[in-house]
């Protein structure tokens, strides 16, 4: 993320900025967004970020949308040109954007995988809706049961005790703990109960493209199986959560990072 290129650039009061940013949840719907923007190329890459509320009625604001396999285009493109920023609507001191956008996206990972759900419900509830109106399956399918109601179980759990940590302060890097672990586990769950239906779970309703407003209402088994193979990619895909996790929890050695003391604008990009 840190690499970015599109720019915002001062002019009088105001930042002119320019550029386009892919997967942008419900941007089609959204008043505000928040823009992480590049204002000093001469620096490094992490240094010369900054950061504000954009306006999306904006003058220069295009959102194209994105066609997803379920059919629903809930995520975006979106286009910046020539669009103007009041600098008071700048969030944090200038060149400090990637510790407000770090800020943000701890808080985005905590209420994707660390909420508190009641116990049996989410995905977890479908499962157990389809083994009990289908009646007893195989042994094996039994057991997979089993443990994908574990494995809930002890997720909900951690994040409870996950959430009495963080109402101290921002959520830290554990809060990647949650997300992980949510987005495969939620991958795994739909799955199993995309199996239970058997033959039925080859079927979808209809792939006419929706613009949905509401990103975790699911019509169907189907569909929620399909929409959780985003999990792991949105607020942070899950290789970049076990970086964060093994370099900033269990203090391994970080990856090599051969440009991090170079100017942005020297770095090679594709």
């Amino acid at each position: 993320m840190a690499s970015l290129s599109t720019r915002a650039v001062l002019d009088g009061d105001e930042w002119i900025v320019n550029g386009q940013k892919v997967w942008t949840t419900l941007a089609h719907v959204a008043r505000w967004g928040m823009l992480l923007a590049r204002t000093d190329p001469d620096t490094t890459k992490h240094k010369g970020l900054t950061y504000f509320v954009v306006d999306m009625h904006e003058p220069g604001v295009e959102v194209r949308p994105l066609r997803q396999m379920t059919g629903d285009a809930e995520f975006n493109e979106v286009y910046f040109t020539d669009v103007r920023i009041p600098d008071a609507e700048r969030l944090g001191d200038v060149g400090e954007g990637w510790g407000v956008s770090l800020t943000t996206l701890m808080n985005e990972r905590v209420a994707l995988g660390g909420t508190t759900p009641p116990k049996e419900s989410g995905p977890i509830a479908d499962v157990l809706r389809i083994w009990r109106e289908r009646g007893s399956g195989t042994a094996v399918q039994r057991d997979r049961v089993a443990d994908a109601w574990i494995r809930a179980e002890v997720l909900r759990l951690t994040n409870v005790r996950a959430s009495q940590v963080r109402r101290a302060g921002t959520p830290g890097p554990e809060g990647s703990v949650g997300k992980l672990i949510s987005a495969e586990l939620n991958k795994q769950i739909t799955e199993l109960a995309n199996d239970l239906l058997g033959a039925e779970g080859m079927l979808y309703g209809s792939y006419e493209t929706e613009r949905s407003a509401n990103a975790l209402h699911f019509a169907s088994t189907q569909q929620m199986f399909l929409r959780m193979r985003a999990n792991s990619i949105e607020g942070g895909t899950s290789e970049i959560m076990r970086n964060i996790l093994g370099e900033r929890v269990l203090g391994l050695p970080g990856d090599v990072r051969t440009d991090k003391d170079r100017p942005w604008n020297e770095v090679p990009r594709s």
